[in-house]
């Protein structure tokens, strides 16, 4: 591979009671720290962290699993969270309701990166996110 140029994979499985979401974020950390992105590390972290908790919640049929994805070319590390399920997530609503209990997750990943967003994949969905260091 190049120089500057790194790759991180995993496939989640699901079991009886779903995928984990914690092995994923906690997996997750030690790859902007070895690529010495430290100082986007907490921001990378935290989406990787909600993108996996969305695809649990949202995306991943029973007994269906999710990959996760960590690309770093040069200055820009991309985290992007593949399921098979439907339906595409909603957008961020900057007017949501202050008594709900979710809808936010997205408008945080939409603060703390650089650049996100959905495409359709065969079957489902990939939810991506970007960060220049």
């Amino acid at each position: 591979m190049p120089p500057g140029v790194a790759r991180w994979r995993c496939a989640f499985l699901g079991t009886a009671e779903g995928p984990s979401v914690p092995s994923p974020s906690r997996q997750a950390i030690c790859s902007p720290v070895d690529w010495r992105v430290d100082s986007r590390t907490d921001e990378i972290v935290q989406c990787v962290s909600e993108l996996a908790a969305n695809a649990v919640r949202h995306g991943v049929p029973p007994g269906r699993g999710f990959l996760l994805r960590l690309t770093q070319d040069g200055p820009i590390v991309r985290a992007e969270v593949h399921d098979s399920g439907e339906p595409m997530p909603n957008l961020p609503r900057a007017d949501a309701s202050t008594d709900a209990t979710s809808g936010r997750g997205l408008l945080l990943v939409a603060s703390l990166s650089d650049a996100w967003g959905v495409r359709e994949r065969n079957p489902g969905k990939a939810v991506w996110t970007e960060f220049r260091h």
